[in-house]
Formats: structure tokens, C-alpha cells, sequence
């Protein structure tokens, strides 16, 4: 497997959870629920989204990416996209490769030409997929292993077509789950070589049972799988971002040596989505030292 340099490198991510560099956010300026697309917005849609408050959620959370060292690129917000704020699933980044999803969501169907605008005028290569459709949210990465869920939103032609454009040290796993959940992301989520979090009532038992063979998975009760217990976002170091409100799973990382940062998303959640869900990773952890574990892997 050839890596690139640190200086050539514009795009590399190894995992879920080693140091994060550069991300990519949108601010959810013109955030709505204006088409039900998931059993969280069917919830809140006749509160809808108090947009001033959103952005102020969404600027602390910003503030506090870069009080830690990410670099933060934000992505122009556009009145077409109501959903825009969930940068995840309009891209993924793995290895040294920036895929450019295919939206499932006609509502959401574009936002990908905004991306890769931006991506075009910051010179970061990128791929497409065309094949079916896929989004960001369904994918998680463990070096070279990849967890895609099989979703409403991400089918197995586009899971094929991903399969194909990986280098061959790559192992794609699908796993299905209820799509009521909307994204994998929604019911598990990894935290470091050895742990995850899970909500194991929606995933496929036999899946369960290979994410169980390699991970200690901590449960998410129903309760705050509903408040996206498991859309945390690691940046590195074992530190965490969780919502105040997941009270159990921020004890369950306390107690298992992370450091939890707790900002409040309260209202961008009324829509579906959490920290994973609102952050596309450009660049994970230095190069050099994870190009190592990737060449012992391969």
C-alpha cells in the first residue's frame, strides 16, 4: 500500500478516532424540517427548527474544534439545502480518499456540487461514486477495515462500487440494520481499536455478532439512542465530543479513561443528526506514524 508524505498529503483517515486535523461544517443557517425523512424529524416536526438557536449551538461547537486544534473549513450554507448542516454524509474520507457521495434524499440530492466546488477552489482531490447511492454516515472506518451499513440511504450497488475503488489491503464489511435509524452512525460507533458503542437492537444479529467478536461494545439504551448516544465525534487522544443530555454513555466513557466535551446540539438534533453527523473529516492523525500500522496491516 504506497501512503503519501505529510506534505503531500491534502486528505488521509485511518479511523474513527485517531488526532483530527481538518474538518469540514456547514452552518445550519437555513436548517427546517420541510420534508419528514426520519423518525427523529417526524417527532419534532410540528416544533420544526428554531434556526437562531441552532446556530448558536453550532458556533460554539465550532469554537470549541478549534480550542482543541482542528482546523475548521466551513462550507457556504445554501437556502436550497435545508439539511446541509450534516456535512458527513455528503462525503467520507478513507485512507487518502475523499469520496463525493451519491444522495439518497432528493431533498438532499446537490449538496454534493457544493462540496466539490470548494473541494475544486481548496485543490483537495476528491472521487466520485455514481453507483446507487451512499452516504457518509453509513460508513465507518477502522484502518483497514470498513463498516458500511445497508441502509435506506446507502445500497449495495454504491457499497460494490466503493469495494472496487479501495486498494486491495481493504476489507469492506456490510452491515445491515433497521433503517428506521436512518445511518449506522445513529446505532454504532467506534472509539478506539478495542471499544464501540452500539445500540444492538437495530443492527442484523449476525452483524452484531462480528462487531462483537472485535470491539467491547458499550450499549446505548433506547432512551438515549433516541438523543444520538452513539453520534459522538472522537478527536483524538481520547477525547470526545457527547450531548449533556446522554448522561449513561458520558458516564460509560468517563469510567473507561476518555475525556468527555459536552456541548449542547439539542435543537440541531430535532433533525437526525449529532456531532458525527455535522463533521466531515479531511485529515486524521499524522501520516507518518499511521502509515506504519496501515503497511503492517496490509
Amino acid at each position: 500500500m504506497t501512503l503519501l508524505s505529510n506534505k503531500e498529503a491534502l486528505t488521509f483517515c485511518a479511523s474513527e478516532y485517531d488526532t483530527l486535523h481538518k474538518v469540514i461544517l456547514c452552518e445550519p443557517r437555513h436548517m427546517a424540517i420541510e420534508e419528514v425523512i426520519n423518525e427523529t424529524q417526524k417527532h419534532y416536526q410540528d416544533d420544526n427548527i428554531d434556526r437562531k438557536l441552532a446556530m448558536m449551538e453550532h458556533r460554539q461547537f465550532t469554537e470549541a474544534l478549534r480550542e482543541h486544534g482542528v482546523e475548521v473549513e466551513i462550507l457556504e450554507a445554501s437556502p436550497d439545502f435545508p439539511e446541509q448542516v450534516f456535512t458527513r454524509d455528503i462525503g467520507f474520507t478513507v485512507g487518502e480518499t475523499l469520496f463525493v457521495a451519491e444522495m439518497a434524499s432528493d431533498i438532499r440530492q446537490g449538496e454534493e456540487k457544493l462540496l466539490k466546488k470548494q473541494l475544486k477552489k481548496r485543490k483537495i482531490p476528491y472521487k466520485d461514486l455514481k453507483m446507487g447511492s451512499i452516504e457518509g454516515g453509513d460508513v465507518i472506518v477502522d484502518r483497514t477495515n470498513v463498516y458500511v451499513g445497508i441502509s435506506s440511504r446507502t445500497n449495495e450497488d454504491a457499497i460494490s462500487e466503493l469495494e472496487q475503488s479501495l486498494p486491495d489491503s481493504y476489507r469492506v464489511h456490510r452491515i445491515p440494520f433497521h433503517e428506521r435509524y436512518l445511518h449506522l452512525d445513529c446505532v454504532f460507533n467506534i472509539l478506539s481499536p478495542e471499544e464501540a458503542l452500539v445500540f444492538p437492537q437495530a443492527i442484523d444479529r449476525e452483524a452484531l455478532k462480528l462487531l462483537e467478536s472485535r470491539y467491547d461494545l458499550i450499549e446505548v439504551m433506547e432512551e438515549e439512542q433516541f438523543t444520538l448516544g452513539t453520534n459522538v465525534l472522537s478527536i483524538g487522544n481520547r477525547k470526545v465530543f457527547s450531548l449533556p443530555v446522554n448522561k449513561k454513555v458520558n458516564r460509560q466513557l468517563r469510567s473507561r479513561g476518555y475525556t468527555v466535551i459536552q456541548i449542547d446540539l439539542s435543537e440541531i438534533i430535532k433533525s437526525g443528526g449529532s456531532f458525527r453527523c455535522c463533521t466531515l473529516p479531511v485529515m486524521r492523525n499524522p501520516i507518518g506514524s499511521d502509515a506504519k500500522t496501515m503497511r503492517r496491516q496490509s
